[in-house]
């Protein structure tokens, strides 16, 4: 008898799962908040360089700054260099003065700013750009601590991949509340930009122990006929935490207070710990019997099921636990030991790279729409709704494969069509990068339950913790490739459609996994490769 059979008996879909979900919705909801954060943190306002003796008056303030600030071809005032001597206008009544002999020869002369900068604060009274002036000859410190999270993230899915399956789920998810709570208030309170550079990157560490451990925990009590609907409920509670975003960002315009507000729910997430239930499968792989029974039991009571201790004696569980004991400490080796965990590894990781690289470059670059930044976040978080809705319908259908492979080719030629419009044509720029976020979205749902569903379970934190890091190198990139529009403008949507293409062309390498059982050792993964190839070699002949 295997874990699936024992599933069945307690039930693999009731209170004690939908309890489960709901449990795990906090993590779900806290990481947008985290991960997305940086499109109001590190939101960059108009801005010019500090001029001493500046009037209150507006009447004045025009013309004050029309002699002492140069213009750039589209109109408005430098943001980076003011005149080395204030120039003279025609007809007013600031006097008219000879011209130097740098006007007669040609343009005025300017200089970059020297005295700082005055910034726009009608959308953010205060964001890291503002508070450390990380903007002109600075500006890529800004990217930087953007790209310095996710590489945190990237560490800490390494970490935390391994350190779940030598010591549990449960234990390891009490850690990532603890410590995000701790390292995301000292943020809150950095003093300057090291000291914020560097506690982020910690936090982002310790996000990750989110990613790692939350599927797999919902997962792994879920019988195979729910686990579509459930993946797709769950993933809806990020939604929750974009539009949350949107609110708090709107109604907190200070970066300290809002870093904080977002941070501060892992306190709810600490009290709670007590009824997430550990994974019966993972304690029946490291031999844990009477662990496992206890949590099955107690399943049992909650779905009402009339499953007695007769029913899942400890002979029958170490029958199980038995054949589950295959890799007692998994590590990130065995995800390239056997020809099929190595194929499915490496298209993952070319998948989730793109899932990522994608997103998150679509999602913190927000220059060129017709929307503020709050109206555009609002409505990239209303998209993923209807976007989860059609994932659910597909991959039911469909399949994973095929709908994970359409959501990146929607992605990729929504960029491609980007590059050929006008920007002059705002409003159909907006529409397309909407409609790319739909697709974006779509991949990052459906590749979550993809991955889970490829790894068995002896693997399977540890296999999503390395395309987990794979992906957030993807995440890192991001904000760091849209710097490449120095070089040319289209050149970042190239790099983000392009990898999604790529990605396209090898999510068809990877196997359907549609109303398969979960695989539970590696022996079950590649017994089923064998299968497919002896069927392949039996059509042939």
């Amino acid at each position: 008898m295997g874990f699936e059979e024992l599933l069945h008996e307690v039930g693999g879909f009731g209170p004690f799962q939908l309890r489960n979900l709901a449990l795990m919705a906090l993590p779900r909801v806290i990481l947008p908040l985290h991960f997305l954060l940086p499109i109001f943190l590190a939101a960059v306002p108009a801005h010019y360089c500090a001029l001493p003796g500046t009037p209150n008056n507006f009447s004045h303030q025009e013309a004050w700054l029309e002699t002492h600030l140069p213009r750039e071809p589209d109109g408005r005032f430098s943001s980076c260099l003011r005149f080395a001597h204030p120039q003279t206008l025609p007809n007013t009544t600031l006097g008219r003065e000879a011209p130097s002999p740098g006007e007669l020869e040609g343009e005025p002369s300017t200089v970059p700013c020297s005295q700082g900068w005055e910034y726009d604060r009608s959308e953010f009274s205060s964001t890291i750009a503002t508070e450390w002036d990380l903007v002109c000859e600075r500006k890529g410190l800004n990217r930087v601590a953007s790209t310095l999270f996710f590489i945190g993230v990237l560490m800490g899915a390494v970490v935390f991949g391994y350190l779940s399956d030598r010591f549990g789920r449960r234990r390891l998810l009490l850690v990532a509340y603890v410590s995000t709570l701790v390292l995301g208030l000292t943020s809150a309170v950095s003093v300057n930009y090291v000291m914020f550079a560097i506690t982020r990157t910690l936090t982002g560490s310790t996000l990750a122990g989110f990613t790692i451990i939350v599927l797999p925990l919902e997962l792994e009590w879920l019988d195979v006929e729910h686990r579509e609907v459930a993946g797709i409920l769950s993933s809806t509670f990020w939604t929750g935490g974009v539009l949350l975003l949107a609110l708090a960002g709107y109604l907190i315009r200070d970066w300290r207070w809002l870093l904080m507000a977002v941070t501060l729910p892992c306190i709810i997430g600490i009290l709670s710990i007590r009824w997430v239930p550990e994974s019966a499968r993972w304690l029946l792989t490291q031999g844990r019997v009477e662990e496992a029974q206890r949590y099955l039991l107690h399943c049992a009571r909650l779905n009402g099921r009339p499953v007695g201790e007769d029913s899942l004696s400890q002979e029958a569980l170490n029958k199980v636990s038995t054949g589950e004991q295959v890799v007692p400490r998994p590590s990130y080796l065995d995800l390239f030991r056997t020809p099929q965990i190595r194929h499915i590894s490496l298209c993952c990781m070319v998948m989730w790279f793109s899932v990522n690289f994608s997103y998150y470059g679509l999602s913190l670059d927000l220059s060129g729409l017709r929307l503020n930044v709050y109206q555009t976040q609002l409505l990239f978080g209303a998209v993923e709704l209807p976007s989860k809705l059609v994932v659910y319908l597909l991959v039911r259908r469909a399949g994973r494969r095929l709908t994970q492979a359409g959501a990146l080719l929607g992605t990729a030629l929504t960029f491609g069509i980007r590059l050929l419009v006008s920007s002059e044509k705002s409003s159909w720029s907006t529409a397309l990068a909407v409609i790319g976020k739909g697709f974006s979205e779509a991949a990052f749902t459906t590749a979550y339950l993809f991955t889970s569903e490829l790894y068995p379970t002896v693997l399977r934190p540890t296999g999503i913790g390395l395309t987990a890091l794979v992906g957030r190198l993807g995440g890192s990139l991001a904000p760091l490739a849209a710097l490449l529009d120095g070089v040319w403008l289209s050149l970042p949507k190239l790099a983000y459609g392009g990898i999604a293409l790529l990605a396209t062309c090898t999510t068809f390498l990877l196997p359907e996994t549609r109303q398969a059982q979960l695989p539970e050792t590696i022996q079950d993964v590649e017994r089923k490769r064998r299968k497919r190839c002896r069927s392949r070699t039996e059509w042939n002949w």
